[in-house]
């Protein structure tokens, strides 16, 4: 056992000496800043990838500072004392380490107890640490590895030229490489794998849609596009139209069947085909009949979220019209990271082809045109239409909910919002074209709406919405002020650990409970579809009885296939 002991404790003093005390203490550092709160809670497994991948930046972060001490000449320790520093330097991080473990629990729960979710009590500390030990460990290898690829490279080119064009070389080849395989093996064959994988998806028939029998239904033997064509989401979101009994139930008084059009990925060949598909399918069902027409922008793999879409057809007494139009079968973030260009096509078509029909009729005999997008789907239905080209004749309005921090008219409204408005429900200006909403309701109504409308519905936990570039170097504006009422008061920013948080948050986005995060309430689009579409006959009692409807659905939760 002796031996034993000895071989153990000198792999473990060889291991001590191979690694970068500033590296370290800046790597605890970084580890102990991820386990504080963010947007939403973690579980331990993606709570220790995350730690262990904060520990390697900061890691690295150390390990560049001690190069450029060193590059330029400043004075270092002698190996006697370095050794010293290096055995108080880890005793101190494994210190600090253990008590921010020790209260990870107590982070995620400050976040828990504001969804509504059980506290957790204690979250397995130990195996949070085993996985990033693990992270770091592989990262740790891999750079390790590269860095021994771009000596190899620098000594043979060393050869040719001096020393420093060397390293140069090296690291340049080194990045390429790198970079060749993430890019060609591990993103082009993953995402060829998810496209096939949803494809398939996307082609199953689900046993609990019906396919419709009524002529006037898309999708039905009498439609113009085929119940197979439509896709998974389509035939979910055609199949789930309420009946114009169900929607009397709920508003009261007559009521009609409302029309939802939709147009599948193998309904026609070109995004062209298939917008004037859409607006023919249209036409022969009499959606420009009905006192409402919604351009409805679906997510990536062409879901169109019903929550937002029933409570404006309950509204309306079923006198709306609803059109959409696929373009991906990709999730969002993935047709976000790979086909940023083709889902703005495909609205663009679909708008224009709308657009121009109605243009064309008779200004009485006209619905009332808006854009409605969820998402990804809020992105594009914000690039379908440009301003300069309706202005003379422009739309009525727009719902956008939980819009990509990178949306164009998002974006601009939040940057230009009063001073003293919060980012996360901000103020843009006299509110007569652009307001914004969360759970509670409206941010602004001082003053009279304008003839365009157009409301953003976002909570302050979804990281789709709130999710910055920059919070890399500098702390997002949604933080600098008091929190939104669904963001933990515990949340603070550290530089670059932020980032890693936001990322991993916005993968999470649609596993908080409903009401929350990625995951919008159809009670919470009530307020805003009155405000931007003006139903008739509804008193406040009735909008709060339709809300009080919506809250108590069956389990509060819905299917999120589209996300």
């Amino acid at each position: 056992m002796t031996g034993f002991e000895d071989r153990a404790r000198g792999r473990a003093m060889r291991l001590l000496a191979g690694l970068s005390l500033p590296g370290l203490v800046l790597g605890t550092l970084f580890f102990s800043a991820s386990l504080a709160p963010s947007l939403l809670p973690r579980g331990f497994a993606l709570q220790g990838v995350l730690s262990g991948c904060s520990f390697a930046a900061g890691y690295g972060v150390g390990v560049f500072l001690a190069w450029l001490w060193a590059y330029l000449e400043l004075p270092v320790l002698a190996p006697p004392r370095l050794a010293l520093a290096k055995r108080i330097g880890l005793g101190a991080c494994l210190l600090a380490a253990a008590v921010f473990l020790w209260r990870a629990s107590d982070f995620q729960d400050s976040v828990r107890v504001l969804m509504g979710l059980a506290p957790l009590g204690g979250d397995r500390p130990v195996e949070v640490a085993i996985i990033a030990a693990l992270v770091f460990a592989a990262i740790l290898a891999l750079a390790r590895v590269l860095a021994a690829l771009l000596g190899l490279v620098a000594r043979w080119s060393g050869r040719l030229v001096p020393r420093r064009i060397a390293n140069a070389i090296g690291a340049a080849v080194v990045i390429l490489l790198f970079w060749t395989a993430i890019d060609g093996l591990l993103f082009k064959g993953a995402l060829r794998a998810a496209d096939a994988s949803f494809r398939r998806f996307d082609a199953l028939i689900e046993p609990d849609v019906e396919k419709p029998a009524a002529p006037h239904r898309t999708g039905s033997l009498a439609s113009l596009v085929s119940w197979q064509s439509l896709g998974r989401a389509g035939r979910q979101f055609v199949g789930s139209a309420p009946s114009a009994g169900d929607i009397a139930a709920l508003a009261g008084g007559a009521a009609v069947e409302p029309v939802r059009v939709y147009v599948g990925l193998n309904s026609a060949e070109t995004i062209e085909e298939r917008a004037a598909l859409a607006l023919a399918e249209m036409r022969r069902v009499g959606a420009f009949e009905r006192k409402v027409l919604v351009i409805a922008t679906p997510t990536g793999t062409g879901w169109i979220d019903t929550a937002a879409i029933e409570p404006l057809e309950v509204l309306h007494r079923g006198d709306v019209a609803t059109v959409g139009l696929q373009y991906s079968y990709l999730t969002s973030w993935l047709s976000l990271l790979f086909e940023p260009a083709y889902g703005s096509e495909a609205a663009r078509a679909l708008f224009r082809a709308v657009y121009d029909h109605w243009t064309a009729m008779p200004e009485r005999a006209r619905p009332r045109l808006y854009l409605y997008g969820l998402s990804l789907g809020a992105l594009n239905s914000d690039l379908s239409a440009d301003l300069y080209d309706v202005l003379g004749d422009p739309f009525h309005g727009a719902l956008w909910v939980g819009a990509p921090f990178s949306a164009r008219t998002w974006r601009n409204a939040t940057l230009g919002r009063l001073p003293g408005s919060p980012a996360w429900l901000p103020h843009f200006r006299d509110g007569s074209v652009i307001r914004f909403a969360n759970q509670d309701g409206l941010a602004d109504r001082a003053s009279e709406w304008g003839p365009l409308r157009i409301v953003f519905l976002q909570y302050a936990s979804d990281p789709v919405t709130f999710f910055r570039p920059d919070a890399f170097w500098r702390v997002p504006p949604w933080m600098e002020r008091d929190r939104g009422p669904d963001v933990s008061g515990a949340l603070r920013w550290f530089p670059i650990v932020t980032l890693l948080q936001l990322g991993l948050d916005m993968a999470l986005a649609t596993t908080t409970p409903m009401g929350y995060g990625h995951v919008y309430a159809p009670e919470h689009h009530i307020e805003p579809w009155v405000e931007v579409t003006r139903p008739d006959g509804w008193s406040a009692p009735a909008l709060a009885a339709l809300k009080a409807h919506y809250a108590a659905m069956d389990g509060r939760k819905r299917t999120l296939d589209g996300e």
